[in-house]
């Protein structure tokens, strides 16, 4: 006896109306939306994280740091580079400005995008913020000794000179005529000054343009050996070591 088999119209699929497909394009529009934003929200959160607790870009905000780094060029700050020691000497560094520094952040008018770009910083750490910051370099650590300058106008470090092949339009200075010693002293001449522990000194290399730790102590009234006159730099302050110059492209390079 010839096996039955089912009626092939009631097992084939039946097509899919205009409608039917209409109301799946509709469905799936609420899907994509929601999709889409969750991976955004996924998104900006890891990029928050990791510029929280890794690596942030900042824009240098004043010409004390050219030519090493100029106004506006944005660099990548190594979050965990000292893991709360003091950065050594030598260091590019980014650090929180305090009321000891505030006075140095270069004032800027606002437009409304830009206001709205630096609120959502702030709550993201994504992009420019209100967060107030330095650029500057580790000339000292704490405990160490620094003066300036040798006879031939150098700065010492501990007794010993230090070489700056990075300085940029340095204060006069010539030895015999305006030096440390001479009628005229040169504005380059400070100290000696000890840094206190748990602190570190740091100076602009644009050195004639940078309003640094020593800026107050450079005046001829300044009595030698009156620390009063210098500012310096909290550890817990550091926010890290600048390790990379990010823009402009065209002058790509690490420190």
């Amino acid at each position: 006896m010839a096996e039955e088999t089912p009626d092939e119209s009631t097992t084939a699929a039946k097509p899919q109306t205009e409608s039917e497909k209409k109301s799946q394009k509709k469905d799936s529009w609420p899907s994509v939306i929601l999709s889409t934003c969750l991976n955004l929200i996924i998104a900006i959160a890891v990029v928050a994280l990791v510029q929280a607790f890794f690596v942030k870009v900042y824009q240098v905000p004043s010409g004390s740091m050219e030519t090493t780094l100029n106004v506006g060029d944005r660099i990548v700050v190594n979050r965990l580079a000292y893991n709360g020691a003091e950065p050594p000497r030598g260091d590019v560094v980014v650090f929180k400005a305090d009321s000891a520094w505030e006075e140095e952040i270069p004032d800027t008018n606002q437009s409304v995008l830009e206001t709205i770009a630096k609120g959502f910083g702030d709550l993201t750490g994504i992009g420019p913020s209100n967060e107030k910051f330095l650029v500057k370099r580790v000339i000292a650590q704490g405990g160490d000794t620094v003066e300036c300058c040798t006879a031939e106008g150098a700065l010492k470090v501990n007794g010993e000179d230090v070489n700056e092949p990075y300085i940029f339009e340095d204060i006069p200075f010539t030895s015999g005529s305006l030096d440390c010693s001479s009628q005229n002293k040169s504005y380059r001449c400070f100290g000696p000054i000890t840094v206190p522990e748990g602190e570190v000194l740091v100076m602009g290399d644009h050195r004639s343009a940078s309003s640094d730790s020593v800026i107050n102590c450079r005046y001829a009234d300044v009595e030698q050996g009156d620390q009063s006159c210098a500012r310096f730099v909290k550890k817990e302050n550091v926010i890290g070591r600048v390790f990379f110059k990010l823009w402009p492209i065209t002058d790509w390079r690490g420190f």
